[in-house]
Formats: C-alpha cells, structure tokens, sequence
C-alpha cells in the first residue's frame, strides 16, 4: 500500500516549555531547518492579527525561499490570551471572536492552507451551559463555514481529549456535529495524543473519519517524538493510506531538550517507514 502523505512540523516564534511544538524562533530559520530535516512544511501557531498584509507577504516570501509550505493555520491563541471563544453567549462578545476568525480564514486563503479550530470553540461554563454553548457554536461554525467555503479554505475541526476540552473528545462526536450542521467546508482534524485517550481503536476512528478526514497530527502516547513510545504508527500510516488520505502527517510533540533534533528524528522516522512500506509496494 502507497503511502501519498505530507509531513509537516508545528512551530510558534515563541513557545511555552510545555507546550508540544518542536520548533520555535525565526520563521525563516525554522522554515529551512524543517527543510532540512525531511519536512513538507510547518504548521503556524500565531494570533490573527500577525497576519496583516505585510505579515504575509513575508510569510509567502519565505516560503519561497525555504520551498516550505504552510501545513496549516493554528487559531488556539485566541482563545488562550483572551479567553473568549466561538461559544460566547453574549453576543458582542461572539461577534468580535467571529471576526478575528475571519481575519485567520482570510489569511489561510491567502497562504492556500487550511486553519485548525480547537480551544477556540471554548468550554462549558455556569453562565454557558450544555444547551446554550452547543446551541451558539453552531451558529458561530455555520457561519464561518460559509464564509471559508467562500475563500476556498477548510476548517479543521480537532478533536481534542476530556483533560483539555467537554466536548467533541472523540471522532464520531465530532463527525455527527459536522454532518448534522452540514459544514460542507468543515473536515476532522485528528491527533494520536488524543485518539489515544479516547478512541477504543486509533484505526477504527481513522476509519469512522473516512473521507471527511483533513489533517492529522502525529505524537506518540507520551507526546514525546513518533517512535519513541508505544503507538503502532505504521499501523496508522497503513490506515490513513486506506481511507485515502493525502493531507498533512504533522508531527506535534513535546520539543525535548532540543526541539530542531527531535524535528528532525521524527521526520526521518516517517521518512523511513514510508520508504519501506512505499518499496515493499513496487516489488
């Protein structure tokens, strides 16, 4: 079986020690040192209004430079350094977290990628409950799925584990939200650290995913580096080539003591096992 995948890294200019992003520091520099070390391209943590017209232009120039692509837009930030979300009940509130998303969409179309919705769609709270919290993020989801759809740009719905989020832990959630919503332009964003907690089968999920599967995050059970732990990642891979999957593999982990070398071991532990799968495939 052929694996077709990209492999992408996931990147912030600054990061937290904690945070599962093995590269960080110059955008240029972190661009080469992902070419360099068997990378497709990077994944963009950043608030939106990094994106400006000048912040583009240099991103795409670099791109240019590097012959890195941009796996995806990440849009958690805005939630993490405001705390406001796309389920906000009050609705000043929501209208301007729909805006600074817009903001993110408009960029992504401008860069030909997709942008990642995570944290951003927030969490149940006393003066949000259940009812009114889904209620509202529909609301919010089917207007942004619009207007992506718009700009020829794809949300990626991530699917995210009970310690972090309430709602939308494990792929068939997530899945029945997007066809009940008909977010035509809206596809699943799955993540092993994740699937691992949540899901009965990674491959299973991978499965239920099917078509409506756009982008894929790889760590292992430890979110350390793919390979280092207990995840069958080449069972995965064989899956992911089932179901047709040609998007981004983007490698999100732990950064270690030396994010750049635990870029570049993950990449060359893909790069292997796609080798090998892809010339056993030729015999």
């Amino acid at each position: 079986m052929k694996y077709d995948f990209k492999l992408g890294v996931s990147y912030a200019e600054e990061r937290p020690l904690s945070a599962p992003l093995p590269l960080c520091g110059e955008l240029g520099e972190a661009m080469r040192d992902a070419r360099q070390a068997g990378f497709d391209g990077i994944e963009l943590h950043g608030r939106e209004y990094e994106f400006d017209r000048r912040g583009i232009e240099r991103i795409k120039r670099l791109c240019e430079e590097s012959g890195a692509e941009i796996a995806a837009l990440a849009s958690g930030r805005l939630y993490t350094q405001t705390g406001l979300s796309l389920a906000e009940p009050e609705a000043a509130r929501r209208g301007w977290v729909l805006m600074q998303m817009k903001k993110y969409i408009a960029a992504a179309a401008e860069l030909h990628t997709d942008l990642i919705i995570g944290w951003v769609r927030g969490r149940f709270a006393a003066d949000n409950p259940p009812e009114l919290y889904f209620r509202t993020l529909q609301e919010s989801m089917k207007e942004l799925d619009i207007y992506a759809g718009d700009r020829q740009v794809r949300l990626l719905m991530e699917v995210i584990n009970r310690y972090e989020t309430d709602s939308f832990r494990t792929t068939k959630e997530t899945l029945e939200f997007l066809e009940e919503n008909e977010l035509e332009n809206t596809l699943l964003h799955l993540d092993t650290f994740h699937m691992n907690i949540e899901e009965d089968s990674l491959c299973e999920a991978i499965r239920t995913a099917g078509a409506r599967l756009g982008y894929f995050h790889a760590a292992d059970n430890t979110r350390r580096c793919p390979g280092s732990g207990s995840l069958n990642f080449p069972e995965i891979a064989a899956e992911l080539a089932a179901v047709g999957y040609h998007g981004f593999v983007t490698v999100e982990c732990l950064p270690g003591s030396d994010g750049r070398e635990t870029a570049k071991r993950a990449a060359g532990y893909f790069r292997d096992l796609m080798r090998s799968e892809n010339n056993h495939s030729s015999r």
